[in-house]
């Protein structure tokens, strides 16, 4: 059986249109057990339309930072802004732009204060070394020639809901996309791309980087176990501290587990190193278009329906530091991950694009930005790892390439967008956030309205720095609430801004 799954694995590298068999042989009984019951339980369905909120009508609102109205939202929500691109941080140096992921690290009382402490992500690639603003932070590649890695984190405090303090707290990085909270309070920063710039005497990147409130414990070394890849978003699971992540590579992309040595918890221990992992359907529980566990595999994440359901297992991946490579992909070659190439030999899943990824109640929810059209959401039972659709976009109308996601503490689901001007007829264009009933119906909460004149802006005390004035295409990001559930935290990726918005949350399951 050995030189049976050993051939056909390597088929896949050369190219062979068909996954190896053996590995799945045992599912068999387990499938056509379950054939009556997959056929009641598919609903072979895309969604075409939001539904009416919960939250009620949306419309513009003014900031109390600046009083522009830089979004719409319903009736009762009020918001501040903050750390805006150009705003002076603590080291005196303007705040970098390109705000992505971001998170509540840590609550604490100090006094008869509530102090928040927010890590945000600024998605920037290589910029001249005059140029760059995450210099006071620890730093991992400013070596070697050319224009040099300007990415990294800020970190943003607040005391009873006032902003006092925005600092650089990671430089040197490439791409921070998205990344993830730890139980332990720390922030793990993703890259999302694999540039070597070890020719130019730099470093290599495409990894995670833990960041943790108090700097002297942010080390700005990255976790090599967790893999090289263009990394998404990552969500820790507290009951073993495993650390889920998805992968942002069209169409070569699969899901992860990373399996610490060290799993006690804390910071830097994920440092100690581990085991990385790739997922596998193992089974077919329901499914709307798939009769065999080989084609899901291949294709059954990327055109979903409601209520497809898989049961997953987890290959192990020998070398998870592994340099992107060309293979043959289902006929065509494509330059993939190391991670990815590894785990398509031994037939694991292959998404379209991961993107948000968060942990809640036992479960994870994760997002594929491409799936199903305009993008879909899964949820993962952890006791079970039984992996669920649980929303799939059709059109644009119904959510357009969902991209970041949280769930609030009383377990409602917000998607961020990121696929260009949403228009919705009466409201114009703007990117939404939009929430999930509890059917995986998707609604309207939240609409960008950033687009104003220079002079609005400047009269407002905020520098465009060259950019346009017209932002309604800028996607949301980093949508997170403080423990509490009472404020929602979120960026507007360009400009560059922070909002904090409050207001009865209770009309709605968020």
């Amino acid at each position: 059986m050995d030189d049976i799954v050993n051939n056909a694995r390597r088929n896949i590298l050369k190219g062979g249109a068909s996954l190896a068999a053996m590995p799945f042989v045992s599912t068999l009984g387990f499938m056509a057990a379950n054939n009556a019951k997959a056929a009641e339980a598919c609903t072979p369905e895309r969604l075409s339309a939001m539904v009416q909120s919960p939250y009620g009508a949306v419309a513009p609102v003014a900031d109390l930072t600046t009083g522009l109205p830089l979004l719409q939202l319903p009736a009762g929500f009020t918001y501040r802004s903050m750390g805006w691109r150009d705003d002076i941080m603590t080291d005196g140096r303007p705040c970098p732009s390109n705000h992505d992921g971001m998170a509540v690290v840590r609550s604490r009382r100090i006094g008869r204060s509530t102090e928040l402490t927010l890590i945000r992500n600024h998605e920037l690639g290589t910029a001249t070394p005059s140029s760059i603003r995450l210099l006071d932070a620890p730093i991992y590649d400013h070596a070697g020639t050319g224009n040099l890695p300007s990415g990294g984190t800020t970190t943003i405090i607040l005391r009873d809901g006032v902003l006092t303090e925005i600092r650089p707290s990671l430089g040197g990085t490439l791409t921070n996309c998205a990344g993830g909270v730890t139980p332990w309070e720390t922030w793990l920063s993703c890259e999302e791309n694999t540039t070597d710039r070890t020719s130019v005497g730099g470093k290599k990147h495409g990894y995670v980087f833990e960041v943790s409130p108090d700097p002297d414990e942010t080390t700005a070394e990255p976790i090599v176990e967790m893999g090289r890849f263009r990394h998404e978003a990552v969500a820790v699971d507290p009951s073993n501290n495993f650390a889920y992540q998805t992968e942002d590579l069209s169409p070569t992309s699969m899901l992860y587990r990373f399996e610490p040595e060290n799993n006690a918890g804390g910071v830097n221990t994920y440092a100690d190193g581990g085991k990385l992992y790739a997922a596998r359907v193992s089974a077919i529980v329901a499914s709307c278009s798939y009769s065999s566990v080989e084609t899901v595999n291949q294709n059954g994440f990327s055109a979903p329906f409601l209520n497809d359901e898989y049961q997953l297992e987890w290959v192990e991946l020998a070398n998870p530091d592994a340099a992107p490579i060309n293979i043959n992909v289902l006929g065509t070659v494509r330059n993939v991950s190391g991670p990815f190439a590894q785990g398509w030999s031994a037939g694991c899943a292959r998404m379209l694009r991961g993107e948000g990824i968060w942990y809640h109640a036992g479960k994870m929810y994760i997002v594929d930005t491409a799936a199903g059209s305009e993008g879909a959401v899964w949820e993962l039972n952890l006791a079970t790892q039984r992996i669920k659709c649980i929303y799939v976009s059709q059109t644009q109308l119904a959510g357009n390439n969902v991209d970041n996601i949280t769930v609030s503490p009383r377990g409602g689901i917000l998607c961020c967008e990121d696929g260009g001007t949403s228009n919705d007829g009466a409201l114009g264009n703007g990117l939404r956030l939009f929430g999930l009933t509890l059917q995986g119906l998707p609604y309207l909460f939240a609409k960008n309205n950033v687009n104003f004149t220079a002079a609005q802006y400047a009269a407002a005390g905020k520098n465009l720095g060259g950019g346009t004035g017209n932002q309604l295409g800028s996607e949301f990001a980093g949508a997170c609430f403080d423990p509490t559930g009472r404020i929602m935290f979120v960026n507007t990726y360009a400009p560059g801004m922070t909002y904090a918005i409050t207001g009865p949350w209770a009309n709605g399951n968020l």
